[in-house]
């Protein structure tokens, strides 16, 4: 690949296609997005890209091949109060993964990732900081010695940031995460990596190798694996140099279209404003998936999920000064975004719109 077009990397299809492209090259399968309605009575929707996966970090299900790599959509409500307050906070966001099913484990993960992040996505040196479990050595050595990372970027942190589990059970380990740094002119004496203002972690490389029981237990898997996340919105924002995730052209023409229907400017809006146009656009995304997958609103469990996503997108528009009907008007716009990675949107244009309609 030359670097003329390396530097065409730059919108999310471009991202997405450059992670699966770069990882089916390590021989990993591309697997589909699975549904946001998950296989798994643990959790009720599709948390983190690794869940499709978790039969087979289990030994419960066959592998589908020895390495695989997907962009799998995901929906996270926990924290739907930072939704549109800070840079990169959404309900429905999109994991892109490359896994390994008892193959190749810490050195090739942290290669490779290097190799992607510095040679197809381009991002400088400078600009790379790497967390390590504090007491996972190996990881820490592999960085310093073999990818040549020097020490003062090499953060060690504890269980809270930098042992990662899908749950309070199920599969586990340490983890190594890349965080992007803003303002590397500031040096690196006394790094914060908790400064969202600086640094944005975007590609966690978890050595899935632990089952934890109900107890808190640790037993080895069958096998050491290797899954990872990238968040592909966190990359476009870095790429495409914008100071949110929202700017990016993966939300911000719904964000436009919102705006032509109120008939305000997002750039000259207020921050009270901005943050409604923001939530309105990240909801949009989750709500034509969820629909499309199969969630219908109701008072109960997903469907509530659901009611609740798109009586907030109702609530900020009214806000905005919109009083007549305009998430048909604003869905639509999402599903023209998606509907080439996501076929099923388009297939179910009208189930969405027709559902939303009902609701608002």
């Amino acid at each position: 690949m030359t670097s003329q077009l390396i530097k065409k990397i730059v919108t999310g299809d471009e991202i997405r296609n450059a992670f699966l492209k770069f990882y089916s090259e390590k021989l990993h399968k591309i697997i589909p997005s699975a549904s946001l309605i998950p296989d798994d009575p643990t959790v009720m929707l599709t948390i983190a890209g690794m869940l499709p996966f978790k039969p087979v970090f289990l030994g419960l299900k066959e592998r589908p091949s020895k390495r695989a790599t997907s962009s799998q959509k995901c929906i996270r409500t926990n924290d739907i109060e930072n939704v549109g307050v800070t840079a990169r906070h959404h309900t429905f966001f999109e994991m892109l993964g490359n896994f390994s099913f008892g193959d190749y484990f810490k050195r090739e993960a942290i290669q490779w990732a290097w190799e992607l992040v510095t040679n197809i996505y381009q991002l400088s040196v400078e600009n790379i900081i790497v967390s390590v479990f504090h007491e996972d050595g190996e990881s820490a050595k592999i960085w310093r010695d073999e990818i040549g990372i020097h020490p003062d970027r090499i953060v060690k942190l504890g269980e809270k940031d930098n042992f990662w589990s899908s749950g309070k059970t199920g599969p586990c380990g340490p983890c190594s995460e890349l965080y992007y740094d803003f303002n590397p002119e500031k040096g690196l004496q006394n790094i914060d990596l908790e400064d969202g203002d600086r640094f944005i972690e975007f590609y966690n490389l978890v050595f899935m190798q632990y089952n934890r029981d109900s107890s808190g237990k640790l037993t080895d898997l069958k096998f050491k694996n290797i899954d990872t996340g990238m968040g592909l919105e966190r990359m476009a924002q870095i790429l495409q140099k914008k100071k949110n995730n929202y700017e990016t052209d993966l939300i911000f023409p719904i964000i436009q279209k919102i705006c032509e229907i109120a008939n305000i400017d997002y750039f000259s809006s207020d921050d009270k404003n901005k943050i409604s146009l923001k939530i309105i656009g990240d909801h949009t995304r989750a709500v034509i998936h969820l629909i499309s997958d199969g969630v219908a609103a109701s008072n109960l469990g997903r469907g509530y999920i659901l009611r609740r996503l798109i009586r907030r997108m109702v609530r900020h528009g009214r806000l905005l000064g919109i009083t007549n009907e305009f998430l048909p008007h604003i869905a639509t716009v999402g599903i023209n975004l998606m509907q080439n990675n996501y076929p099923d949107l388009k297939n179910n244009n009208d189930l969405i719109l027709n559902e939303i309609k009902i609701e608002e």
